[in-house]
Order: C-alpha cells, then sequence, then structure tokens
C-alpha cells in the first residue's frame, strides 16, 4: 500500500512538472489604477492555488478554534452543574 501512495504521489510530480514546463510562458495581470505584473503562467497558477489554500487553512483553524472555546465552556458549565 506505502508503494502504490509513493506511485501515486512520483505520478502528479511528474504531471504537474510537465504542466509547468508547458505553461512557462509570460503572462500580463492586469489590476487596478493601471498596474501590471507579468510573470510564467506556472508560477500564477501556483500562487492562486497558494492563496487558496492559505485561505482555506485559516477558515479551518478559526472554526476549530472556536469549537474548542465552546467545548471547554461546556465542559466548565457541565462540572459546576456536578458540583
Amino acid at each position: 500500500m506505502r508503494a502504490l501512495v509513493w506511485l501515486l504521489r512520483a505520478v502528479a510530480f511528474v504531471l504537474l512538472l510537465g504542466l509547468a514546463i508547458k505553461n512557462d510562458r509570460p503572462v500580463e495581470l492586469r489590476f487596478f489604477l493601471d498596474a501590471n505584473f507579468i510573470a510564467p503562467l506556472s508560477l500564477v497558477i501556483l500562487a492562486a492555488f497558494a492563496a487558496g489554500a492559505a485561505v482555506g487553512v485559516t477558515a479551518a483553524l478559526l472554526t476549530l478554534v472556536r469549537q474548542r472555546r465552546d467545548i471547554s465552556r461546556l465542559k466548565r458549565a457541565s462540572g459546576e452543574q456536578a458540583a
């Protein structure tokens, strides 16, 4: 099973590396107020993926912290009620 996971990881790496190599042409990103940025397409895709992952992790962490706070509050209330 472990070998299969590593094989799938290697295949995914090779496919993504090939995608990055084939998409190395520069693209121009145009922002507001006539600001622009020129970068390779693979870098733009990677940055967009990283930004999305960061937003997702942040949202998950905020939910986790809120749940832990609620659990500790409920445990304290339960302990006070039992005593």
